[in-house]
């Protein structure tokens, strides 16, 4: 019986902030913006400006009143902190750069021509900082964040993780096959537990979102698919092609779902548990429920 309660709150929480952020990034979308376009008539270059810009920040307000109004607690993860966001950025570019320093070292990835710097290059990492903050919202400040709370961080890491690798199937073209199906699952879900991780140790969204963007962005500046997507290969500053089997390249799905960024992503998370661990930053099961004794949303260790 308690399991079923417990199951009930994960769920009604899960509905109603899903329903808060999707109503706010519509409402920008399906009536502001094109109020806005309607009265001042901006460009396509601007316009496409005040899309990300509005979407991220409607985002945003959408996870604050959630937090602020139905958990009743400060939104401490939402808290600019400019020293961890410049150490997440430069964590992520660094962990993926490795991995594809080896596939370039070893041959599996080859440099065939050098572009420099390409128009739309700005207007790529744009999106993707957008597109990186709303999944670190969706799946680290919601989901893992109701997860927990419930379950704790071990059972929380997993589930959450799981179903983050599961979404990125969708970027796998039609005809892959089995391994490749697998493979990629694995790989996402290694990387998404990466993200919860440094999430849990900093309790920051802006940290991990950091970290996220300058993973995809430093894969998208080698010239190979990012996540299954060859959309920006042609913007990339170098031109490259991968040879050799999957399970080195990562195929289709590109250097995140290589054995050698799996080894290196595996490495980072033991590291990191060990230090969530060590700094007290792992949230037990609730005894009482989702919301404790007392009413209130349980909210876990929050470095200073």
């Amino acid at each position: 019986m308690f399991q079923l309660r417990l199951a009930g709150q994960v769920g009604l929480r899960l509905l109603l902030a899903s329903a808060a952020i999707v109503a706010g990034v519509q409402a920008f979308r399906l009536l502001l913006l094109p109020a806005i376009v309607s009265v001042f008539h901006p460009g396509e270059a601007l316009t496409s400006f005040l899309r990300r810009i509005g979407i991220l920040s409607f985002l945003l307000l959408s996870y604050w009143a959630y937090v602020r109004f139905y958990e009743k607690r400060k939104v401490d993860e939402l808290r600019p902190t400019p020293r961890g966001i410049a150490i997440g950025g430069l964590t992520g570019a660094g962990l993926i750069l490795l991995a594809a320093l080896l596939l370039f070292a070893l041959g599996a990835y080859e440099v065939t021509a050098y572009r420099g710097m390409q128009d739309g290059l700005l207007s790529a990492a744009g999106l993707i900082v957008v597109a990186a903050m709303l999944e670190e919202v969706v799946y680290r400040g919601i989901l893992f964040r109701v997860l927990e709370n419930a379950w704790g961080t071990a059972i929380a890491l997993f589930l959450q993780s799981l179903l983050f690798g599961l979404g990125h199937l969708e970027n796998i073209e039609d005809g892959a096959s089995t391994v490749e199906l697998i493979t990629t699952v694995v790989s996402v879900t290694l990387v998404g537990a990466f993200w919860t991780l440094v999430f849990v140790l900093s309790r920051n969204l802006w940290v991990v979102a950091a970290n996220h963007a300058a993973w995809n962005f430093s894969i998208i500046l080698t010239g190979v698919p990012l996540s299954g997507l060859g959309d920006w290969v042609s913007l990339a500053p170098i031109a490259s092609r991968y040879q050799g089997p999957d399970w080195l390249t990562g195929g289709r799905f590109g250097p995140e779902s290589s054995l050698i960024t799996m080894v290196l992503v595996s490495a980072a998370l033991a590291v990191l548990w060990t230090l969530a661990r060590s700094r007290d930053r792992l949230v037990k099961a609730q005894a009482q429920g989702i919301d404790g004794v007392d009413g209130m949303v349980r909210r876990p260790h929050t470095p200073n």
